[in-house]
């Protein structure tokens, strides 16, 4: 009898550790995303609705896009959610995602001061606004992070016709030290300055310095409406075909890291892809204004 009430005592004690912790029965779904998306605020709107609906809590993980892609190639996580369409279609036909899905889409927008010293407000090429940006000199801030938003930035600066060289920036990111790899203007070191951080602070930091930046317009509208106080740039270019901004979820691949929570995974793609989370991407506004727009097809 003692030994069958010791043995019941440890059941009961195991039953008790996994009730309080979780560690046994909860669902947790690893996931990179970018700082941009998480700034927006619209994760903090999706992710209660999506564990309420299935019981899958979402550990977030928020960097530059090209760090979120490396988490996934080293199987850190269970999916990956950024924007930057050419690598994420690398990311999958070299194995490491199963497949990209859709999800939504805004714009990039070019900001700056009131005043506008460099005249790019009313260009319609934004390529013609980053050359007059470069002619002037006047100051813009980088990511300078290998994020969506920095590969995007490099893409309008080859876009200008201005002349560029390869650099090298090692920035700490969660105690770790990387070294990003990537083009700028040639003899800009009086005016361009990348600063290897996220979108929030890379806004907030031009927005001190009354320089230009390349920004999401989802950030920009938190930023400027939606924060206390509100920042003072404007949008001073913006409309170009080659400012859009679509965003895409990729689960990992299992056949590259059996590891990985493939059906988790595929829950939330089926939920954000589906017709509350689309609608609730849609219905997402801050003072009244849209940060983004459903894509799923």
């Amino acid at each position: 009898m003692k030994k069958n009430g010791i043995t019941g005592l440890g059941v009961f004690l195991i039953l008790l550790m996994v009730s309080t912790n979780g560690w046994s029965t909860d669902k947790v779904l690893k996931m990179s995303t970018t700082t941009s998306t998480l700034s927006s605020g619209l994760l903090d709107i999706l992710l209660p609705e999506f564990e309420k609906d299935t019981g899958i809590k979402v550990k977030l993980i928020a960097k530059g896009t090209g760090a979120a892609i490396r988490d996934g190639k080293d199987g850190n996580v269970d999916i990956i959610f950024v924007h930057a369409k050419g690598r994420e279609i690398d990311f999958v036909e070299k194995g490491f995602g199963t497949e990209r899905f859709p999800v939504m889409y805004n714009d990039f927008v070019v900001l700056g001061p009131a005043d506008d010293p460099a005249g790019i407000k009313g260009k319609q090429k934004v390529a013609d606004a980053f050359l007059a940006i470069a002619e002037s000199k006047q100051m813009f801030i980088s990511r300078g992070d290998d994020s969506g938003t920095h590969t995007k930035e490099q893409a309008l600066w080859a876009a200008s016709s201005v002349q560029l060289v390869e650099s090298s920036q090692t920035i700490v990111k969660k105690g770790k030290e990387i070294t990003i790899v990537s083009r700028r203007p040639a003899d800009s070191e009086s005016w361009y300055i990348s600063i290897g951080q996220g979108m929030g602070k890379v806004i907030t930091y031009a927005d001190e310095k009354q320089a230009y930046t390349l920004s999401d317009r989802g950030t920009y509208i938190k930023y400027k409406y939606g924060k206390t106080p509100a920042i003072e740039l404007e949008v001073l270019s913006e409309g170009d075909a080659s400012l859009a901004n679509p965003y895409g979820i990729i689960p990992v691949n299992p056949k590259k890291h059996p590891h990985v929570q493939y059906d988790l995974a595929m829950q939330f793609v089926d939920w954000i892809t589906g017709a509350k989370g689309q609608k609730m991407i849609g219905d997402y506004r801050l003072e009244g204004k849209q940060l983004f727009y459903p894509d799923a097809k």
